[in-house]
């Protein structure tokens, strides 16, 4: 299939200044798309965003349930294990391109109410990851400040040292980050056997103080139903210990597959390789959270880790100090400082990947967004923004972190469960659909609960939609042709007879329309000399797209020619396209004398309008930019 030419964009324009030139320079040669990886070793970088929560998982567990923080902790894990695991695995059979289940629902809700539930789910993903870089970036801060042996530096100063993480992580991204999955094994690895020895030092403690578990088992009810139902109950406040799904599926292009995987279609070895590191994950968080969830329940006073006390939060840490001594504990806090500050990264890089893929594509962001450099900085502004505005509180940003996790999960249990519907796995999507079910009530308690984080998630929500029509707004006058194909030969064959001076260029809002008629009527009223290009541009069923791959198809109709368009997005931008590359001696457009107000919006949102003027303020537009290395086509507006 042979293609037309493509003319320049804004988006691909070279910057004039140096300032400019370093914004659109890719940072980095990242792995991404470069080299893969084996899937144990891809394993710690989803695990740096999984496995850091074990920083705070117990402490907020304690928090929220108490004595049953053990009991609520097992339910987490069933569902973790029986619930997410299974939606996600399904999810990297159908997303292998590391898109995740928002790309599902977006194939799935296809035009504006797909686009509109898409920004919705990026309102929450932006949620989810940017409190989770502002929240590690917190308790890095917390551990450090209460270490003993950095607090005599570092005083109470928890905000200033939470910004400096954050700044650090931004430029560390402007840099450029070529060794994520090494860096990332070298300190999870650490990390969790750091957090094995803790817990192994607590199960000792109460091996040899069994009257400890005795008392915890006293706290709890005594009726097993009440036990489970408090449990259940419980479980929503430790939904934090599910973060880490959706990066285990974003990190796909980075597995190895198999030497047989197709390069076009499902990858099985990539596939089955992404399902062995979820699994693992899953396993290995699941032990973790059980443990380490029993022994500080059982060993740490409710006075220590209530908001104030000295496990407030760092509940590990402090029995790595309390029960392992100073120097393992500073060792101890290390460690988690860097993991920590390490999950912010893993958080930076699903944002670098996510916004890039939908917002410019929808025409819902400026096109530079699609450069690394521009969207860290607008990316570290918020962080900086939400850290001062929760004072860099662990805590306090729990309920919107916890949020955004449960939003993604839910939307990718629906998305797994509509997929299944679709292709008739009737018993799959009944399972799922009361998985879905799960994942809805816990959301759902969780905003209740803390209604704090659906208020920030709505407030992203409301920015992303905001942004969006106001770019979509600004970028309307774009050409919106992404790429332009002959429909057969004999169109490439006659297309050099049309192109540089040779036709006139007339839309007609019918491929049907008398030609001849047409033709006298123009010749009566202008002075048209040469053949004429008669122009029918047919709109595509999804209008909601911002560009698309345009189909030309070039007849004969006496001494002139019929140029018939299929699958444009709209109707103004795609005459403007073809009259760039044709180069016209003239160009005759037609005025409907519709309400301006109406045919605006008509524009905007299905692609039609005012095609006249629409036309003539895309090619002002465009030759603004471009050098005017030749003569312009003489524009007429006709009234219709």
């Amino acid at each position: 299939m042979q293609r037309l030419p493509m003319l320049p964009s804004e988006a691909t324009a070279a910057p004039r200044s140096a300032l400019g030139r370093w914004l659109q320079s890719n940072p980095s040669q990242e792995a991404h798309g470069h080299h893969t990886f084996a899937w144990h070793r891809v394993l710690w970088l989803t695990g740096v965003d999984y496995f850091s929560t074990l920083a705070y998982q117990a402490g907020i567990a304690l928090l929220a349930a108490g004595a049953l923080a053990p009991t609520a902790t097992l339910v987490l894990v069933v569902v973790t294990l029986f619930g997410a695991l299974p939606i996600y695995r399904e999810v990297a059979g159908r997303s292998f391109g590391g898109e995740g289940s928002i790309s599902m629902l977006e194939r799935l809700i296809p035009g504006w109410p797909g686009k509109l539930f898409v920004l919705s789910l990026m309102g929450f993903a932006a949620t989810d990851f940017v409190i989770t870089m502002t929240l590690s970036a917190a308790d890095a801060a917390e551990h450090a400040v209460h270490n003993p042996a950095l607090h005599g530096f570092l005083g109470d100063h928890q905000l200033g040292i939470t910004l400096a993480l954050l700044a650090m992580l931004a430029v560390v991204f402007l840099r450029g980050f070529r060794e994520a999955v090494g860096v990332a094994m070298w300190l999870a690895v650490p990390y969790l056997g750091l957090n094995l020895v803790v817990i192994g030092r607590g199960a000792l403690e109460l091996w040899n103080h069994p009257e400890l578990v005795a008392g915890w088992r006293a706290q709890l009810p005594l009726d097993p139903t009440a036990l489970i139902l408090a449990s259940v109950l419980g479980f929503p406040k430790l939904a934090l210990g599910l973060s880490g799904f959706e990066t285990g599926v974003t990190v796909m292009p980075l597995i190895t597959g198999d030497a047989t995987d197709p390069a076009q279609g499902p990858p099985p070895g990539r596939i089955r390789a992404t399902r062995h590191l979820l699994l693992t994950a899953a396993a290995v968080m699941s032990f973790f959270l059980l443990s380490s969830s029993f022994v500080t329940t059982c060993l740490i006073a409710p006075e220590l880790y209530q908001s104030g006390g000295e496990a407030s939060g760092r509940a590990l840490a402090w029995m790595a100090h309390h029960y392992l001594g100073p120097g393992f504990g500073s060792v101890y806090d290390i460690a988690t400082i860097l993991i920590l500050w390490f999950a912010g990264s893993s958080a930076m890089a699903a944002l670098l990947s996510l916004i890039p893929r939908y917002l410019p594509r929808f025409g819902m962001a400026p096109a530079w967004t699609a450069h690394p450099r521009p969207l860290i900085l607008v990316i570290f502004a918020i962080t900086v923004l939400v850290t001062v505005a929760f004072d860099a509180n662990v805590e306090a940003q729990g309920g919107a972190y916890a949020t955004g996790v449960l939003a993604l999960i839910l939307s990718g249990s629906v998305a797994v469960t509509l997929a299944n519907w679709s292709e008739g796995n009737t018993a799959k999507a009944v399972y799922f659909g009361a998985v879905s079910a799960v994942f809805a009530f816990t959301f759902v308690d969780n905003v209740i609960e803390r209604p704090d984080g659906i208020i920030i998630s709505s407030m992203f929500i409301a920015a992303i939609l905001v942004l969006s029509g106001v770019s979509r707004w600004f970028r309307a006058t774009e050409f919106r042709v992404q790429e332009g194909v002959f429909a057969d030969e004999e169109s490439a064959e006659l297309w050099p007879e049309l192109v540089g001076k040779k036709v006139n260029l007339v839309p007609l809002k019918s491929a049907g329309r008398a030609y001849d008629q047409r033709k006298r009527s123009l010749q009566k009223h202008y002075k048209v000399s040469g053949h004429i290009a008669w122009v029918h541009v047919e709109l595509g069923n999804d209008r909601s797209r911002f560009d698309t791959t345009i189909s030309v198809r070039v007849r004969r109709r006496g001494p002139d020619y019929l140029v018939e368009v299929e699958n444009a997005v709209a109707v103004a931008n795609t005459l403007a396209w073809l009259s760039e590359l044709i180069d016209p001696v003239a160009l005759f457009l037609g005025l409907t004398r519709g309400n301006v107000m109406t045919q605006a919006l008509k524009f905007l949102l299905w692609g039609e309008g005012e095609t006249g003027i629409l036309v003539y303020q895309i090619l002002i537009r465009y030759w603004q930019w471009t050098p005017e290395d030749d003569v312009r086509p003489r524009i007429f507006l006709m009234s219709e």
